[in-house]
């Protein structure tokens, strides 16, 4: 799959960004964030869909305007600006109201963004499989519904509709309701059928398991990087915010032999829409029934703490106990990028952290200590057991190699024995295909 390159010709057009700084009661995207990094952040949201920022900008806010959001002089500022630089649109990093979107548009003669709808511009370019564009299509249809709703009513105000037999302006309005909800319809619908085959091939997974390890992490933590680095897959890796948005799969080989599936997901972000993490369904879903959930962060970034704390906030909202659940590790990447004694320092601290594994992706320092890590995480449900294999049952012998960790092996005249670490699962299922009991073991540390 090609992807056109961040610096490349391939620009969509020129944005000027806006972050209104609004009193901590009212914001629902600074929170406890620096205004410079949220901003980064808004800027960074607007190359992901191939834009060029040519202004990016905080603005004061002391009371929110119901029609426009920001205050007279601000608005009459930005129009001003527009009009000197000629964006093609202007994004503001906040929710707007439909109202709000429609006066600034017409204040600043411009096509206007908001955050959601800058969100949904990036998710339905970069969603590959069916499941993804469903969602997003149904996601940006609530969307429109809600600005659809209320942008007719100027009309109905201008015709003067009684209420029984509405103006054209109704009638429009409501023809436009009933297509999209039609569509809504029609899309879950189609939803609903991805999902039950998606749950009837996660059943089929099950009677072959691996175990799941699920990379999470807050958007352009290095997640893919990591992944191609360890399954040496060319998953599409860029200095992009969304740059992932489908789970992808592959299987990976642990030091002792064991296999597992990791699984890049999708990089989370602060203030995500609620409807929006709905649409990545599949790929949280992933990271609620993982084996091991590995957490990227890059460790690089002054604000890492503040990124760390939006990704908790995403896994506690599914149900995971970030501080209490053993199945966490973090992964401090990007530590190349960091001056030699901070790196020194991470390192040292991170040695005498079973949670947390100093790397860099990029080098593939701290990878084997990371995998170790892993290993050691998967290996703990597993039963270390014995069994004698007669010496002619090749295929009894290749299924234990292929599915348990083979700890020692003692070959007889008539006999092989085995020490494997298994799991209980595959216990049952070896014992079921060829008929061999294993002598009582203890579960591995």
């Amino acid at each position: 799959m090609s992807h056109p390159d961040e610096n490349s010709s391939s620009k969509t057009g020129t944005a000027i960004v806006l972050h209104p700084v609004l009193p901590d009661s009212v914001s629902t995207v600074t929170g406890h964030r620096a205004v410079e990094d949220v901003l980064e952040e808004a800027a960074g949201l607007a190359r992901a869909i191939w834009l060029d920022i040519i202004e990016c900008r905080a603005v004061k806010v002391a009371r929110p305007s119901p029609a426009t959001l920001f205050g007279k002089g601000a608005v009459e500022t930005i129009a001003e600006l527009v009009r000197q630089m000629e964006p093609t649109i202007v994004i503001v990093d906040h929710a707007l109201t439909p109202i709000q979107q429609r006066n600034l548009e017409k204040e600043w003669d411009i096509k206007v963004l908001d955050r959601t709808g800058l969100i949904l511009e990036i998710f339905g370019a970069r969603a590959k499989t069916k499941e993804g564009q469903i969602q997003i299509d149904l996601a940006a249809l609530e969307y429109q519904q809600s600005r659809l709703v209320r942008s007719w009513t100027h009309l109905e105000r201008q015709r003067g509709g009684t209420g029984t037999t509405g103006g054209p302006g109704e009638t429009q309005l409501e023809i436009d309701r009933r297509l999209i909800r039609d569509k809504i319809a029609r899309l879950k619908k189609d939803l609903e059928q991805v999902r039950r085959t998606r749950e009837l091939q996660r059943k089929g997974r099950e009677k072959v398991p691996f175990p799941i390890v699920a990379l999470v992490g807050y958007t352009n933590a290095g997640k893919s990087t990591l992944f191609n680095r360890l399954t040496r897959s060319d998953v599409f890796a860029k200095d992009l915010l969304f740059a992932t948005l489908d789970p992808t799969m592959r299987q990976l080989k642990l030091p002792n032999g064991q296999e597992v599936i990791l699984s890049d997901t999708v990089g989370f972000i602060s203030n995500l829409p609620t409807n929006l993490i709905a649409a990545f369904r599949a790929t949280l879903e992933q990271v609620q029934h993982a084996d091991v959930i590995l957490h990227v962060r890059d460790i690089a970034r002054h604000d890492t703490d503040a990124q760390r704390g939006d990704v908790v906030d995403v896994l506690q909202s599914l149900g995971i106990d970030y501080e209490a659940d053993d199945r966490i590790i973090e992964a401090l990447n990007k530590t190349d990028a960091l001056p030699q004694d901070v790196q020194d320092d991470i390192r040292r601290r991170a040695a005498f952290d079973d949670r947390s594994a100093a790397i860099s992706a990029l080098s593939g320092e701290g990878l084997d200590r990371l995998l170790e890590m892993i290993m050691r995480i998967v290996s703990k449900s597993r039963k270390t057991l014995s069994y004698a294999i007669r010496t002619d049952d090749g295929e009894a012998l290749a299924w234990l190699y292929s599915r348990a960790q083979i700890l020692e092996r003692k070959d007889g005249e008539a006999f092989i024995t085995l020490t494997a670490a298994i799991d209980p699962a595959d216990e049952g299922r070896f014992q079921d295909r060829f008929g061999y009991k294993a002598k009582k073991g203890r579960k591995t540390a």
